[in-house]
């Protein structure tokens, strides 16, 4: 389990690099390098008796935008932000302005005055974790960072990075069940539920989402509960 940890982890890592270099060279594309790639492409048609197609401005951009509307801006940076956190190879991802811009992602957590504080708090976070022979010179996930810092005492010093890191570590979480829930709600409110008040979908949608933890609990239980919440005219 550890090792597959680890392997997702570094996947990750290497992915959201690749989204971030084809972005930056599609962009040069797009801005700079786009006529002299059309006139290649136009020298190997005639070459080869080919029709040349039709590449006007909108569509040399599209790929571009295209790109961007599956990775917002948000995204971009929330991506490389949480990669610089990884204290893999000796905390070789590690870049102090993708953090700080991380952090304005949670404006209610990370106020102007705060993330001055939260950029001394970096200065000192790196020196000490990359001293040698100290306690976080082997760690390899997000999730051994925090609980080193839990056990070193070290999350009350780098009160700021520590929540920020536990903001890193429950997002794939909340992302991963909204998007559940988005999907689950076409099978809950179907067209025959149209009709179907706020309260009444999100309590189904809850019991669809976690049906898990619904098939462990014993059908007597849930009868009870529900026939003593109020009274009923006929028992279930």
């Amino acid at each position: 389990m550890a090792l597959q940890k680890k392997k997702k982890d570094q996947d990750i890592v290497s992915a959201m690099k690749l989204v971030g270099f084809a972005k930056r060279q599609l962009q040069v594309i797009g801005e700079s390098g786009w006529n002299s790639l059309a006139e290649d492409v136009s020298l190997f048609c005639v070459k080869h008796d080919i029709v040349i197609p039709e590449m006007d401005i909108n569509y040399s951009r599209g790929k571009s935008k295209q790109l961007n509307s599956r990775f917002s801006e948000v995204n971009t940076d929330l991506l490389p932000g949480m990669a610089s956190l990884s204290p893999d190879n000796f905390f070789a991802n590690y870049d102090k302005d993708r953090i700080m811009k991380l952090a304005t992602h949670y404006p209610n957590e990370f106020t102007n005055s705060i993330l001055e504080d939260l950029g001394f708090e970096l200065d000192i976070y790196i020196d000490y974790v990359r001293e040698a022979g100290n306690e976080f010179s082997n760690l390899k996930r997000l999730g051994d960072l925090s609980e080193t810092m839990v056990k070193t005492n070290l999350h009350m010093t780098w009160r700021l990075f520590y929540l920020l890191v536990k903001l890193s570590l429950i997002l794939p979480v909340s992302t991963a069940t909204a998007e559940r829930a988005f999907s689950s709600m076409k099978y809950v409110k179907s067209d025959l539920r149209s009709r179907i008040g706020d309260e009444f979908l999100n309590d189904c949608l809850v019991c669809y989402i976690e049906d898990e933890v619904f098939k462990s609990s014993p059908n007597d239980i849930i009868i009870d509960h529900f026939q003593n919440t109020t009274s009923r005219r006929v028992q279930l």
